[in-house]
């Protein structure tokens, strides 16, 4: 990784006259909820964190995150970690630490490409909102964030200790509403951060691998009773194949 960070593209602001996309705004204005629409923009979109959004982030112990690729094919996925593991740097840069996970690595290839990423961050025990931040994301190794950060936390749990951080520039930051959120009771939990026990990581959960298997056997199985098989079989034997 060249000057152990990911370059990050400068790029013109891509609604320079106001917040919302132009697909946004033409179906606003077909479906008639232009007024409400600026109503909102007005009201609620931020183009930073503002205090009370920061102490929310403070206290989420998770985080959806959606990017995509260059070719705009999208990923969602789920990020978690003690409150606060979303780590406002100042009202325009947060982070968050990469754990160990399944190597993959589908956000960070997507953000290699596209750094356009979307953050969601839902209480759904106490104040029952959310908080949309969107931004630019750029790739960054531990040590050079710490070097620009050294306030940042060290931490004591293997499995949570980072080699690689995201770091996202706020573009847009705005409420979720509560109407829909669902209110969800915590539960004591022993989290087994950076395992690879196939157990607790989930197993074959929805049995895709276990299908898998099950079809390369079939395969298997067919192709040892298919006469033609067998037939080629014994024309190479006795060819000398």
């Amino acid at each position: 990784m060249s000057d152990r960070v990911t370059p990050q593209p400068d790029q013109p602001d891509p609604h320079p006259d106001g917040p919302g996309s132009a697909g946004e705004r033409a179906l606003q204005d077909a479906l008639g909820t232009s007024a409400r629409a600026a109503r909102f923009y007005d009201d609620q979109m931020c183009d930073r964190l503002v205090p009370s959004m920061q102490d929310f982030l403070g206290r989420m112990s998770m985080a959806f995150v959606a990017t995509s690729d260059a070719h705009g094919e999208c990923d969602s996925t789920f990020r978690a970690g003690p409150p606060g593991f979303v780590r406002v740097l100042d009202d325009r840069h947060v982070a968050w630490p990469e754990y160990r996970g399944n190597g993959v690595m589908a956000s960070l290839g997507n953000i290699s490409e596209n750094p356009h990423v979307g953050l969601m961050m839902i209480d759904f025990t106490d104040e029952l909102i959310g908080l949309h931040v969107n931004g630019s994301a750029r790739i960054v190794e531990d040590d050079a964030l710490r070097a620009e950060h050294p306030d940042l936390p060290e931490e004591a749990v293997p499995g949570r200790r980072a080699d690689l951080w995201v770091e996202v520039t706020v573009e847009e930051a705005y409420i979720h509403c509560r109407k829909h959120i669902p209110r969800m009771v915590p539960v004591d939990r022993t989290q087994s951060w950076g395992t690879d026990d196939v157990k607790r990581k989930g197993g074959d959960h929805f049995g895709v691998a276990g299908a898998r298997r099950a079809e390369a056997r079939e395969r298997a199985d067919t192709a040892v009773g298919d006469p033609r098989t067998a037939e080629h079989a014994g024309a190479g034997a006795s060819s000398g194949e």
